[in-house]
């Protein structure tokens, strides 16, 4: 069996050095750090996970509430699991994953049973109801979304704001003035997720400073619904020559529906999407998109709670900390300059 003593020789350093690599109890250098873990690896060294937890009073695990709703893209919402997972093992710790059905009492059963040292929430809502719990039951937390109050917190999401705003200047830019916005399912902004409230509000506002003349609309995402929504749209603003969707599931469906209607996809209407490049380049023509990095969610989140838990340990108040990711445009093929007619 691989022993801690055994890792330390492989690495060049002390035992402790190893311990403290593992258990993030003190801040050890980014090289020092990278070759204990190689030498983790290239060992296959695992730490006794009861006398880890025992010796340091901790479990090592993480637990990680998982959206599994029919109204959120779960490609997306997996890679962000999986980034999570990844980044954890790198500090020593497996991952527990509970579904967001349990709600506040699933966070204030992992919280009370011990099985995790810290939560990491995604799917955060303006005014969750998870969060009280944890505060309660002094549970260090790192939240992927962006809750309306943020004090006590370590947070990190996407700029929603700014990719709206993003949105709205790239179709300002090329003259359009009539623009729709295809949002999520009621439901979303029923719940008050925080993703579409912030979009939507940066939409809004730098819309209204451009001059443009806009409409919102929900879309479940169905082709049955992305239908009903287009010909509302299409009835209330026949100019309408730019659209913006943030509903994954409405962008195929769209496409087929505006190219049936006799318009051309840009000669005729732009359509801007807030989704992954890999979803993005799927479609004909392809999406000019903003868009943001899954991964690094997972990845900020996950050092989040590890600086509160090593914080925690030492017995000293964890940081509180806020990051947004600036969310990036690529243009593609589905924007172009507004019908001469309208410029």
């Amino acid at each position: 069996m691989v022993t801690i003593a055994d890792v330390a020789r492989h690495a060049g350093v002390s035992s402790s050095t190893v311990s403290y690599v593992l258990s993030g109890k003190r801040a050890i250098s980014e090289e020092t750090r990278n070759r204990v873990q190689i030498s983790v690896r290239e060992l296959g060294y695992h730490p006794n996970a009861g006398a880890r937890a025992l010796a340091a009073r901790r479990s090592h695990i993480v637990a990680l509430m998982v959206p599994l709703r029919t109204d959120v893209y779960v490609p997306v919402m997996m890679e962000i699991a999986i980034s999570v997972t990844m980044a954890a093992r790198q500090h020593g710790y497996d991952v527990l994953l509970i579904t967001n059905d349990e709600g506040p009492d699933g966070v204030k059963r992992i919280a009370a049973s011990g099985l995790a040292d810290g939560v990491i929430l995604m799917d955060v809502e303006m005014d969750d109801e998870r969060i009280p719990v944890l505060q309660a039951q002094r549970t260090e937390a790192a939240l992927i979304g962006l809750p309306q109050d943020t004090s006590g917190l370590s947070c990190v999401d996407h700029d929603f704001a700014a990719a709206g705003a993003l949105c709205a200047d790239h179709l300002a830019d090329l003259g359009h003035r009539e623009i729709a916005f295809i949002g999520y399912g009621s439901g979303v902004y029923h719940r008050h997720a925080g993703y579409a409230e912030r979009t939507l509000t940066g939409f809004r506002e730098r819309a209204e400073q451009r001059g443009l003349r806009f409409l919102h609309r929900s879309c479940e995402g169905t082709y049955e619904s992305t239908a009903g929504t287009l010909a509302r749209i299409l009835a209330d603003r026949p100019d309408t020559t730019g659209f913006v969707v943030q509903n994954e599931g409405a962008v195929g469906p769209l496409l087929t529906l505006l190219r049936t209607s006799g318009r051309t996809v840009p000669e005729d209407v732009s359509v801007i999407a807030l989704c992954q490049d890999q979803l993005a380049e799927q479609f004909a023509p392809r999406l000019t998109a903003v868009t943001g990095s899954a991964q690094e969610l997972g990845r900020v989140a996950v050092e989040q709670i590890m600086r509160r838990l090593t914080a925690a340990a030492a017995g000293d108040r964890p940081v509180d900390d806020r990051v947004l990711l600036t969310p990036v445009l690529t243009i593609r093929d589905s924007t172009g300059p507004a019908p001469r007619q309208q410029s």
